[in-house]
């Protein structure tokens, strides 16, 4: 496709800005790696918030959506609608103790909850899990995207996708450091919503979708806009619905949406102000991911299946992407070619803007890990914060790098994600409950994590995947999920009860730094007391069930809001207007329970 000049001049506008933030933030970003990383834990809540939902819209996302829409209908996106309960369980549990704790990265709260070597081991080892493996997995798919979006829409070669934006986004990244990332991510923010909006209404009122009506009776399209899956079908009903709701949102690791708060989520609450910034912050980024953002990408998915019905529809309209790369998550950028002058422009930016804002915010926080987690800890513990900040910019590139040839391997979106799911499956019961209960030990989290790991390796050769949950195999086809999560967490129970417990020392240095209150700590804090010490400095009392309380009545509203929209859009008034009136009623409740727990963000 021809892209006009003024188009060109949005991007490359785009393009200066970003790039001028990075130089004028450079200055004070390289002063000490706690600037380079957390930007001197001086952030406000409505920054960061901005900033978590810039991040969270990467470019794979809409390509993402579009495929799970494609695939399953608008009821597949429950995949990740169920991750609002993480989030809000972060956001009114896990946000203030986080910030309590006074940690540089979430890894070294490892050293600050457990003790000794098996401690030592878990932080350096899950640097370099998550701050390379796990992170450079992440950023390939965001990559590849890019790529898909490149070769459909400017009919760039692969490499040159990657040369350019990648980068324009290492360089910003590397000098700004966490502070230009973040103050880069409130434009990201606005350009990428005002492109994805944007798109939408054309999209959608195209002559070949012939508008909002048309499209939702159209043939193609009248199966997949049920916001729930089809009841009577088990098996969608049980994969789409219940396994989201019922174990994955507190049993997977997945980045963004962590059990208990971790990754950069919990890089932004440790550079927040203070407890309630950070609480803010987190609240504020799930009421913007959930409520707002959707429906836009969801909308082009539907108006996709009117205008290229199949994968074979795409492929004869764009033969220059070859066959590896070919699939449903290709529909997205496919549309987005049918934009006019001037919204391809603003578009273009925003699918940038995206992959910009998440890739940079990947790549300063793996390399924190990589600086705090393993460089200054393991190879050079008296680092100056000159050099620290030196191997964090250098580890950047290198992160880059890395990402970049796995992006080049792979195919499409749906196959990293569920890789993803799959690989952190049972684990994240132990991040919800290392903070409460005291006989969780670092030899707990070692056996998830190997556990999980080696199960999820097993279960991708053919013939083992075949006899487990194959036809009439041992289990159908919808348990491994299940599965995984199942003997992942026996596992990790088991070696909790049969290693010994951390040194009491370590456990109330640790209730001492976080008052994480509950019923799980009254045997530290009962013996502490027989010592004549007392750990107890928190008079306000255990906030945890107000705290859940308010977590049930957030994800009623965010829910609510979010249905409410897709029904008003639908023209369904019948069901949106009580879905409003819930989404009223749960805020005004949620408004009180807030003062109950105490929390002031305003």
């Amino acid at each position: 496709m021809q892209i006009a000049i003024f188009d060109w001049l949005i991007i490359i506008l785009f393009f200066v800005i970003s790039l001028g933030i990075g130089i004028y933030v450079s200055k004070s970003s390289g002063k000490s790696a706690n600037q380079f990383f957390l930007s001197d834990r001086s952030m406000p809540w409505w920054l960061l918030g901005l900033s978590m939902v810039a991040t969270t819209f990467s470019t794979d996302t809409p390509n993402l959506v579009t495929d799970i829409v494609r695939t399953n209908g608008v009821s597949g996106n429950w995949v990740w609608w169920a991750f609002l309960i993480t989030g809000l369980l972060t956001v009114f549990v896990y946000a203030k103790l986080w910030r309590k704790s006074n940690v540089k990265t979430d890894l070294e709260f490892y050293e600050l909850r457990y003790g000794g070597k098996p401690a030592k081991f878990l932080r350096k080892f899950r640097a370099i899990y998550l701050g390379i493996i796990f992170n450079v997995i992440t950023m390939s798919a965001v990559t590849l995207a890019a790529i898909k979006i490149g070769g459909i829409m400017l009919g760039l070669e692969p490499w040159q996708t990657v040369l350019t934006a990648g980068l324009v986004t290492v360089t910003f990244s590397a000098i700004g450091g966490f502070k230009g990332v973040v103050y880069t991510d409130v434009i990201l923010f606005f350009v990428a919503m005002g492109g994805a909006i944007g798109a939408a209404v054309y999209l959608v009122n195209l002559p070949e979708v012939g508008g909002i009506e048309a499209l939702l009776a159209n043939e193609n399209v009248v199966g997949k806009i049920s916001i729930l899956p089809d009841f009577g079908n088990k098996e969608a009903l049980i994969t789409l619905l219940i396994i989201p709701l019922a174990v994955q949102w507190w049993s997977s690791w997945y980045p963004g949406a962590e059990p208990g708060g971790g990754g950069y989520i919990a890089q932004r609450m440790f550079a927040a102000k203070n407890e309630n910034h950070a609480i803010g912050a987190t609240f504020f980024f799930n009421i913007m991911h959930y409520a707002l953002r959707p429906w836009p990408w969801i909308l082009v998915a539907l108006a996709s299946l009117v205008v290229f019905p199949d994968l074979d529809s795409i492929q004869q309209a764009f033969p220059n992407i070859t066959a590896d790369k070919l699939g449903n998550d290709l529909a997205y950028p496919a549309m987005l070619t049918k934009l006019p002058t001037g919204l391809l422009g603003l578009v273009l930016a925003s699918l940038i803007s995206a992959y910009m804002s998440t890739i940079s915010t990947q790549l300063n926080w793996g390399s924190s890990y990589i600086v705090y987690d393993f460089y200054q800890t393991q190879i050079n513990p008296d680092a100056s914060e000159k050099r620290l900040v030196a191997v964090g910019r250098i580890s950047t590139i290198i992160l880059m790098v890395l990402s970049t040839i796995l992006a080049l391997a792979l195919q499409n979106a749906m196959q990293l994600f569920n890789l993803l799911l799959v690989f952190g499956a049972g684990t994240g019961l132990i991040f919800i409950l290392r903070w409460f209960w005291w006989r969780i030990n670092a030899w707990s989290e070692i056996t998830a994590m190997v556990a999980s790991g080696l199960i999820s390796l097993i279960l991708t050769i053919p013939s083992v995947k075949a006899s487990l949950f194959g036809v009439e195999a041992v289990f159908p086809a919808w348990a491994e999920f299940p599965f995984v999560v199942a003997v992942t967490t026996s596992l990790w129970l088991l070696a909790t009860f049969i290693t010994p417990p951390e040194d009491s020392s370590v456990l109330r240095s640790f209730y001492k730094t976080t008052q994480a209150g509950g019923p799980g700590w009254a045997k530290v804090i009962d013996e502490a007391k027989k010592e004549a010490i007392d750990l107890v400095d928190d008079d306000q009392g255990w906030s945890v069930p107000s705290g859940i309380v308010a977590m049930l009545l957030g994800c009623s509203m965010i829910y609510s809001t979010m249905f409410c929209t897709g029904y008003f859009i639908y023209g369904n008034y019948n069901l949106a207007f009580p879905l409003l009136g819930l989404a009223v009623v749960s805020g005004f409740l949620l408004v009180r329970i807030w003062k109950k727990i105490k929390v002031n963000v305003l």
